[in-house]
């Protein structure tokens, strides 16, 4: 049984970054890179396709709202056209890098706030998945298992990859905690294993608030900010193996 592990990088301030995110590509399947707007530059675009490229990954675009103060974590107000147009901006600004580079994107997953934002509207999960469905009917979507970009992608019959965490607490509703919740992040690497198994196989992981939850999903999120990102994917896929599992390849 296979299941695919997905990774947010290019998300440091400099090119060293670029060199902690390397160590994490050999465990996973695919990366989501950012893509200039709440994180990542040119070059550092480039050092993450070449790497990704080298490790044989799957490469995917990582929009966010333009706030890099925030780190593209706080929702923001901004006219729904501006919106539209920054995450095109965005996703063309890393689609000619990987053209450059001889390859191509796959996938396109909203980063943070605006991932959250449109998994909780259905308006906007509707502008949002018109605007790809019309420039990037090609590529696949991510996003959260469940939810409104979900239904609307399906609707649309487009290929959507339905997302669960290792690293991040759910509410009882399905939806992802809060940050400004404590514990909402986990770094505790055994407990990161043991919801990677629990997503993989579709059984049931408790809530932040302890209640039981149950879905299936087709790929698992390890964010590449997660002080324990390394340790974590570097213990993955044995773990993994050892409850009848394999990283998708």
């Amino acid at each position: 049984m296979e299941i695919d592990i997905n990774c947010d990088l290019g998300e440091g301030s400099d090119l060293t970054s670029c060199e902690r995110d390397a160590l994490i590509m050999p465990f996973i399947s695919r990366c989501n890179i950012a893509c200039g707007a709440h994180a990542g530059t040119p070059a550092i675009m480039r050092r993450s396709l070449e790497n990704a490229l080298q490790n044989n990954l799957i490469i995917g675009a990582h929009p966010g709202y333009p706030d890099r103060e925030n780190f593209g974590r706080k929702s923001i107000k901004v006219p729904l056209s501006e919106l539209l147009n920054s995450i095109h901006e965005q996703i063309e600004r890393l689609q000619n890098l990987t053209r450059e580079a001889g390859t191509k994107l796959d996938h396109i997953k909203l980063h943070g706030a605006l991932y959250n934002d449109v998994e909780a509207n259905m308006d906007l999960a509707e502008e949002i998945i018109a605007l790809l469905s019309r420039e990037y009917p090609s590529l696949k979507i991510i996003g959260l298992a469940n939810a409104a970009m979900e239904a609307v992608a399906t609707k649309q019959s487009r290929i959507f990859y339905r997302e669960g965490f290792i690293d991040r607490q759910y509410l009882n509703t399905g939806r992802l905690a809060p940050r400004s919740l404590p514990g909402s992040a986990l770094s505790d690497i055994d407990n990161c294993l043991e919801r990677a198994v629990a997503l993989a196989k579709g059984s049931s992981f408790t809530s932040y608030h302890g209640t039981p939850l149950q879905f299936s999903v087709d790929t698992i999120c390890l964010h590449g900010d997660n002080p324990e990102a390394v340790n974590i994917a570097q213990r993955l896929a044995s773990y993994l193996q050892l409850n009848g599992l394999s990283i998708h390849s």
